[in-house]
């Protein structure tokens, strides 16, 4: 009797241990992932930069990640960054946002993406879905399609370059321009 009992208990064991056991692929690879995590993360980041105590720039986005264990290391703003550019009087002269952004700090290099709006000093706006600004040369520049908002007219083309604080720029390839009346009531 002891004998059967032990002999059901060991069956039942080995039953339960060979039913609870999964070889499922996707569950192991997330178990073994070579995946590095980033080095940073944070959310709601904000930064300001200052050259001889008057800020420059100022930086705000939902999240960040540093990925510095890749080939080019980067930050990445994958819920979207907006980026202020003061003068030495603390007056706003341009702004950058984006839905999604990378800085690439080995080039001096960012790339926006995803609904990008530049706006300079005088209010002239520049849309497109892809930005580049090189901080090293001082200049932003696309090769996609671009639409410039002015105050009297709007201008649409393929390919745009323009100094970093978007005050001075050209479309490569102009499609064509609009004239708008605007009233002054």
């Amino acid at each position: 009797m002891l004998r059967e009992k032990t002999f059901f208990l060991f069956i039942v064991l080995l039953t339960l241990i060979l039913v609870s056991c999964e070889n499922e692929i996707s569950k192991i690879k997330t178990v073994t992932s070579s995946e590095v995590p980033p080095a940073i993360a944070a959310e709601g980041f904000e930064m300001i930069a200052s050259d001889s105590s008057v800020i420059r720039f100022k930086l705000q986005t939902p999240e960040l990640i540093y990925h510095k264990d890749e080939k080019d290391p980067y930050y990445e703003f994958p819920k979207g960054v907006k980026i202020v550019k003061y003068d030495a009087a603390m007056n706003i002269i341009s702004s950058i946002t984006a839905q999604y952004a990378k800085n690439f700090s080995s080039d001096d290099r960012w790339e926006a993406k995803n609904n990008v709006i530049a706006v300079n000093f005088k209010g002239d706006t520049l849309k497109t879905e892809y930005l580049v600004w090189d901080t090293a040369k001082k200049k932003i520049y696309s090769d996609q399609f671009v639409k410039i908002i002015q105050k009297d007219q709007v201008y649409t083309g393929i390919g745009f370059e323009s100094n970093q604080d978007f005050s001075s720029y050209h479309i490569k390839n102009l499609k064509g321009n609009m004239y708008i009346n605007v009233d002054d009531k």
